[in-house]
């Protein structure tokens, strides 16, 4: 078994766990007053999508044909590698790459690649490549209000396998479930067209919306721009299924913290294997439930009359505000992966050396170990803390100037109450899940 959460860190704060717990939920309080004071006005509504600088001569070469051609082959690359890999090399997952490159290069690598170089997962998404190298004159319609339940089911699918199922590492479960997915994905692809991959290949919809808070962005033109990041995370679609979405994020983290703490831990350490699927599988929907209820219940509790007419979508109020849960999302899983990606991530170059165990040493890495003392255990706990607060204070921005757009100025600081209410308990739940040993 490979380890599937962060490795190191908790428990080592710099400052005592209750100080930083009261100073991060007043850095965000503090946020949201300077907001009020000096905001009173949309920056990013309705310019959203339209703002930034046009990338002309980028967009020609990144849309231009050799450099698709490039990404469709690496995706397809890493894909079949990741396969052949999954289903013939070896059976122990501490000598098998694939597991470490699902968990930690791609699932965990799509923060960082999509940050940093904005919607370019779907340029390189081997299902999408696979599904339209098959002609088809037509496609069929998507079915009405599917939109991104599909994406959302398939995430939740991928997260009970990491954070329940105790085979979720083993070499042969990951073959089996990249290939069920890539099956189903490529088959829907057939049938519906390259609009399904944007509604429902979880990994392209979870990307696409991380890529909303890159600087890197796309006009109504389809060029790529510079922008501020926070303009493009207004473009969210506000629909009930990316709520969906993004709540199940922050449920799934949450509980991945709480399956870690020592209270946890003791209780459940010695169930059967089918006491452990269901205690945790319970434990994973009740951390949803709890994450989604309190957003919703924010949300819903801002003042819906004192909306302005029309300004609201078919999502209502958490639709409107659930761009201000990416960055949050974003801080809590740096918090929780920062350690894991830096120090598992390392086992995912040494066995590629030798991918399907059969003694080779292509890279020149034979014999080479993990170096666990290049991070201290003091500038983990900073980066958990300082993404958390981060997170939170972008999101109190992304939902401030939201708010500017729906409520009019003198109702705006009294209508975001219950907002902010909700972003001080996340900050200060969300240093405790992860600094608990």
């Amino acid at each position: 078994m490979i380890p599937l959460h962060g490795i190191g860190g908790r428990g080592d704060l710099p400052v005592p766990l209750w100080l930083a717990v009261y100073s991060a939920g007043a850095a965000v309080a503090v946020s949201f007053f300077a907001l009020a004071a000096f905001w009173s006005r949309p920056r990013f509504e309705p310019a959203g999508r339209s703002a930034g600088t046009t990338l002309a001569r980028l967009t020609a070469i990144v849309d231009g044909r050799p450099a698709r051609w490039l990404l469709k082959a690496i995706g397809l690359a890493a894909l079949m590698l990741l396969l052949a890999t999954a289903w013939f090399g070896s059976s122990d997952p501490s000598l098998n790459p694939a597991p470490t490159w699902l968990y930690v290069w791609i699932w965990v690598g799509i923060i960082p690649v999509s940050l940093l170089l904005g919607p370019i997962w779907r340029l390189a998404n081997p299902l999408r490549t696979l599904a339209t190298a098959i002609p088809r004159t037509a496609y069929r319609r998507l079915p009405q209000g599917i939109e991104y339940w599909p994406a959302v089911a398939g995430l939740a699918a991928f997260l009970w396998l990491e954070l329940v199922c105790p085979e979720g590492s083993e070499p042969r479960v990951v073959a089996i479930f990249v290939t069920t997915y890539a099956v189903a994905n490529v088959a829907m692809g057939i049938v519906f067209g390259p609009r399904w991959f944007a509604i429902g290949d979880s990994f392209e919809v979870y990307a696409e919306v991380l890529a909303k808070l890159s600087p890197l962005g796309r006009n109504d033109q389809h060029q790529l721009v510079l922008r501020n990041p926070l303009a493009g995370l207004a473009t969210i679609p506000q629909q009930p299924g990316v709520v969906g979405l993004l709540c199940l994020l922050l449920g799934s983290t949450a509980f991945d913290g709480i399956s870690r703490w020592s209270a946890w831990t003791s209780r459940t350490g010695q169930l059967s294997h089918t006491g452990h699927l269901v205690v945790y599988t319970i434990g994973l929907i009740a951390a949803v439930a709890v994450v989604s209820g309190l957003f919703l219940l924010a949300a819903r509790s801002t003042g819906t009359s004192m909306v302005r007419p029309g300004a609201v979508g078919d999502a209502g109020l958490p639709g409107a505000f659930v761009h201000s849960l990416v960055p949050i999302a974003i801080g809590y899983a740096v918090a929780h992966y920062f350690s894991f990606a830096l120090f598992q991530g390392q086992a995912g170059v040494l066995l590629a050396s030798d991918p399907f165990g059969r003694g080779w040493d292509l890279l020149g890495t034979k014999g080479m170990q993990i170096d666990y003392a290049f991070l201290g255990t003091g500038l983990i706990a900073a980066v958990q803390i300082g993404a958390i607060v981060l997170g939170h204070i972008l999101g109190v921005v992304a939902a401030h100037d939201r708010a500017a757009q729906l409520f009019r100025r003198r109702q705006l600081r009294r209508a975001q109450y219950p907002m902010l209410a909700a972003m001080v308990a996340f900050t200060a739940g969300g240093i405790a899940l992860v600094t608990a040993s």
